[in-house]
């Protein structure tokens, strides 16, 4: 039985550690485009300087868990193909080729690996006094506009973006604006259109000045699933079953980003209990179980606000935000603890979640 799992991220990484537990006699290879296991939500922490998001991924799966470390170029029938001329065929797979940013001109993407070293480096760079803008009011812009203020009182670091934190409660809201204003960042409720060198030009024909320009928006996915022949919503994601299987092939499973579930955000806490459903429902059709829907439901949301502050906010099962949300210190530690667990989870294979566990 051979299975290759596309994609060492979140969803790729416990979908392969599972699997090697509950099917040991399969010969499970993970194909990835690097030897590391990028913790995407310790980017910000990368670009800042003030932690690492990579960690080898030998250390992260099992042993007797093939890697190859190759981009694959497309999906066949029993067979991927990869970049560097080799296929592998497969009974089935689980594709995991997580999202990707898709900015203007101009500005550098630092919700992936690449964008975030070529960030870090032009950060370090950067002298006293330089502009920092980051785009996107999202999770990720905020931890990374707090993250860089805080490491970085002599620059000027501003967030451009319609809204802040839309998603989350009023309080929540009003939390992460407070925090921001105490790290001297400015916010500018606009968008940007054009990116001319140094110069930023929003919508509202204001025009701004930028020595690093950070795009913080995550809303675009590989085309490998079209490229492949696999049937695709209007964003590119696979279209799946309720098990989790693409409705091209059944033999192929997609989670996390790159599959187009109702009611899922992209997310670590998305990823991973996707992950964990697949491997399970093809750990039981290979015993001939009956198998089960994918089920899940959000519990909340933490955001990081520098080292010394965080935000945690309720949600209900279906992602809403709730009234309730815990701001400070002992958030900021709270929110440590969630991103160990992430790694952790991904390390062992571990279906618990803070989202709610596949059912």
């Amino acid at each position: 039985m051979n299975i290759v799992v596309i994609g060492a991220g979140y969803a790729g990484t416990v979908a392969a550690n599972r699997l090697h537990k509950k099917v040991p006699d399969a010969r499970i290879t993970v194909v990835n485009p690097r030897g590391d296991f990028i913790e995407r939500v310790r980017l910000h922490e990368q670009i800042a300087g003030s932690g690492t998001a990579a960690r080898p991924l030998t250390e992260m799966l099992t042993a007797g868990i093939a890697l190859e470390t190759a981009s694959v170029d497309k999906i066949g029938d029993g067979d991927v193909t990869l970049d560097n001329g080799r296929i592998l065929t497969f009974d089935h797979a689980i594709l995991a080729a997580g999202s990707i940013a898709d900015p203007l001109p101009g500005a550098i993407p630092v919700g992936v690996w690449e964008g975030a070293e070529q960030a870090r480096a032009a950060l370090e760079a950067l002298p006293a006094n330089g502009i920092v803008t980051v785009i996107g009011g999202g999770p990720t812009g905020i931890e990374i506009t707090a993250e860089i203020a805080e490491a970085r009182p002599d620059l000027r670091v501003r967030l451009v973006s319609d809204t802040v934190a839309p998603a989350l409660s009023a309080g929540a809201q009003r939390h992460i604006r407070h925090t921001l204003a105490r790290l001297n960042v400015e916010i500018v409720a606009d968008q940007i259109t054009e990116i001319d060198g140094t110069t930023l030009r929003l919508g509202s024909g204001t025009e701004l000045d930028s020595d690093l320009t950070l795009w913080a928006i995550i809303s675009a996915v590989p085309e490998l699933a079209a490229r492949s022949g696999l049937a695709v919503d209007a964003d590119g994601r696979a279209l799946v079953d309720a098990n989790l299987r693409s409705r091209t092939d059944p033999r192929i499973f997609v989670v996390g980003d790159c599959a187009a579930v109702p009611g899922m955000r992209m997310a670590c806490a998305t990823a991973a209990p996707q992950g964990a459903h697949a491997a399970d429902t093809l750990a039981d059709m290979i015993k001939g179980r009956a198998l089960r829907p994918f089920s899940m439901g959000y519990g909340g949301v933490g955001l990081s606000l520098g080292r010394r502050d965080g935000l945690m906010q309720t949600t209900d099962r279906a992602d809403n935000a709730g009234r309730l949300f815990l701001g400070g210190r002992i958030t900021a530690f709270a929110k440590e603890r969630v991103n160990r667990y992430a790694a952790y989870a991904s390390r062992t294979g571990n279906s618990v979640w803070l989202s709610g566990p596949a059912q």
